[in-house]
């Protein structure tokens, strides 16, 4: 028996779990038709094996045809979801870890023109920013039919035999009953608070009617809305403990905030830069308000912050969720004293993000998170050990490196500059984002331990490569910086890694063009800004920073917008000229033949990266594959067979930026997928 307080069993009603964490109710938006399916199974599952106590699905699973997901959520008002939540309990039980689903009605933060095209409904006509759907205030046969809705999807859930089920509150329609902002109907079902909470009360009393006093039912809602005119801590304090007073539910799961704006999501699942566990203090004073079961997440990545909220008493269960998309077996790794095994979760969001994109969520830096059908966690050992040559320590090199020394090959790492990194290096190098280098130095500790051969301040060319008599070679040199996109005056502007590196130092007015639309833009303005200079972004884009997605966006308004900043969409930038001791710049527009002049000291180009391949198509004549990559097999699994060369000793491949430019996620899943099967 471990005295580890994350490794003690916990008793919830009749339910054991194995021990105190938890993953906390999340969509990935890997349902197939609305339905629980292969993808979504292997996934849960793969955590199941590993050591979790408690998978909680869905985040959440639509109980009502009038609460239509805006992403790919689980349908849990259809029949058939019974089968298949049943496929996917029962392989979790197999393993020894408890599943509970979650449920909800959206109310309105969904949209009219999602799934049938009903009225979205709430207790009010306000809109919610984020979904911008104006709703129909509720009638009486509104309130009847959900709450009989919400009693049918939990006896399906009862009869797929999940553990329990929670109620969302938080954002959805039970809470925009309670806030005073969301709720402007009469009595019985607005006003007072006991008012405003009549209606939840009313959908648990109907699940308990369907589903027993014995099944487990839990809440998952916020005690703070920290909004002005919303619900205050005092009355979030006060419904904790009519909830546990009530006797309907089991547990609360509780949060802090509001998520109906971008910068309010934001800081309720706080993203890499912000502050660890920033509502675990209040959680706590939950816990120690109801004496009840308290269960929370929020930005909770590392396992010594969550042994702190097991051993302080500030909770019962502790929510690991982003961590566990970072490192499935993480549970594990504890349980064998290898904690410096875990994978780190770097608060990237680039899971969450995704799927407000309408995307599936994938973890940055874990390529098998979501693909557990293809792509394995745990590399299997390669029938025959290899030499294995790569070029270029950014993060496609670095994990082709991990994954060909887990195979048990002999890997040899050239790298011209005296670090590893690569562009993560230099986006790591903002504070707020100093967490990405986790990406590097988990892989390198990774490489170190398996024997992985590194030659930094080595700039490789053929026969640095051809000496290391290499049975596959790995191009993974990356890109450079392309700002020739100009008609007159390239020689003028300096690219944002120029900025961001320091080779350039900030002008006082200053242009950034930006045609790329990912976070160096924003990271230059910031810096830029940051020292009183005046800044405006402009793009071609009718939206600004589009591959920077929502949640990522937020921390950079805040600085942003307390300074000289502008933002311009849908003008180009065309061309600039010397005018005396500044730069004339020349805005032009896709949209018709208009031009604008802006007078600066100084333009910054960010337009992406073109590859490094100049030692790809040095060693190509000589592979036995002569480059090509077969898809088919890449895309399926299979082994790499292409043979156009036979004199050829090598294979040689190129990965990540060094192909195009691309993303961090997209470097790491190109080195997984190729040298998995190598």
């Amino acid at each position: 028996m471990s005295n580890d307080p994350l490794l003690q069993p916990y008793k919830l009603k009749h339910l054991t779990l194995r021990n105190r964490i938890m993953i906390t109710s999340h969509e990935p938006a890997y349902p197939e038709d609305g339905m629980p399916k292969g993808r979504y199974r292997a996934y849960h599952v793969e955590r199941a094996k590993a050591g979790v106590a408690l998978t909680m699905t869905a985040g959440s699973a639509s109980v009502a045809r009038d609460s239509p997901p805006v992403f790919n959520n689980i349908l849990a008002w259809k029949d058939e979801v019974v089968g298949w939540m049943k496929q996917l309990t029962d392989e979790c039980h197999d393993h020894g870890a408890a599943v509970m689903i979650q449920l909800t009605h959206l109310g309105r933060r969904t949209r009219w023109d999602k799934g049938d095209w009903l009225p979205v409904v709430a207790p009010s006509h306000e809109r919610e920013a984020s979904h911008r759907a104006f709703p129909k205030r509720m009638e009486d046969w509104d309130m009847s039919r959900i709450i009989s809705d919400f009693a049918d999807a939990a006896e399906r859930m009862k009869a797929a035999g999940v553990d329990g089920i929670e109620l969302e509150a938080y954002g959805h329609l039970l809470e925009q009953f309670w806030s005073p902002l969301t709720n402007d109907l009469e009595a019985p079902y607005g006003g007072s608070l006991d008012n405003r909470l009549r209606f939840t009360f009313d959908v648990l009393g109907a699940i308990r009617k369907r589903v027993g006093d014995d099944f487990i039912v839990g809440l998952r809602y916020t005690g703070d809305q920290d909004l002005a005119g919303g619900m205050t801590k005092a009355e979030g304090l006060d419904v904790s403990r009519k909830l546990k007073d009530s006797g309907l539910v089991d547990f609360l799961n509780v949060v802090k905030g509001h998520i109906d704006t971008d910068p309010g999501l934001t800081d309720l699942i706080p993203i890499q830069g912000m502050k660890n566990a920033p509502h675990l203090d209040f959680a706590g004073e939950v816990r120690a308000a109801t004496g009840f079961p308290t269960f929370h997440a929020a930005k909770i990545p590392d396992v010594a912050t969550a042994r702190h909220a097991i051993a302080s008493g500030k909770l019962d269960m502790v929510g690991m969720t982003r961590a566990h998309m970072a490192d499935p077996h993480l549970v594990r790794k504890i349980i064998e004293r290898r904690e410096d095994d875990i994978r780190p979760c770097v608060g990237a969001n680039y899971c969450l993000d995704r799927i407000y994109q309408g995307g599936l969520a994938f973890c940055l830096h874990n390529a098998a998170t979501g693909r557990e059908e293809t792509m394995p966690h745990i590399i299997p050992a390669a029938e025959q050990k290899k030499r294995i040559t790569i070029v270029g320590a950014g993060p496609a090199g670095v994990e082709a490196a991990r994954v060909a020394a887990e195979r048990g090959h002999e890997v040899t790492v050239f790298e011209a500059a005296d670090q590893p990194g690569g562009q993560i290096r230099l986006t790591a190098q903002d504070e707020r984002r100093r967490e990405m280098i986790s990406i590097i130095a988990w892989r390198m500790a990774q490489c170190e331990n398996r024997g992985v051969k590194f030659h930094f301040n080595t700039f490789a060319d053929a026969e640095t490569v051809l000496a290391t008599r290499p049975d596959e070679v790995i191009i993974a040199t990356g890109g450079l910086p392309h700002t020739e996109v100009l008609s007159e005056g390239n020689d003028l502007v300096h690219s944002t890694w120029d900025i961001l590196a320091g080779d350039v130092k900030p002008a006082q007015n200053v242009l950034i063009f930006d045609d790329a639309g990912d976070h160096a833009a924003l990271q230059a303005a910031d810096m830029i800004s940051a020292t009183g200079a005046k800044v405006e972004i402009v793009t071609p884009d009718r939206s600004f920073s589009p591959e920077v997605m929502a949640m990522n966006l937020v921390p950079y308004m805040r600085n942003l917008q307390k300074r000289d900043t502008t933002f311009t969409v849908t003008w180009r930038l065309l061309s600039v000229v010397r005018d005396g001791n500044q730069l004339r710049a020349r805005l032009g527009s896709d949209y018709g033949d208009f031009t604008r002049e802006r007078l600066v000291d100084q333009v910054i180009v960010n337009h992406g990266t073109r590859p490094l391949d100049e030692l790809y198509f040095d060693l190509k004549p000589q592979s036995r594959n002569l480059g090509e990559v077969d898809y088919e097999a890449l895309a399926t699994g299979a082994l790499q067979e292409v043979n156009r060369n036979p004199e050829g000793s090598f294979r040689l491949f190129r990965i990540g930026d060094a192909v195009a430019a691309r993303n961090t996620h997209a470097a790491i899943y190109d080195a997984l997928r190729l040298v998995k099967d190598l």
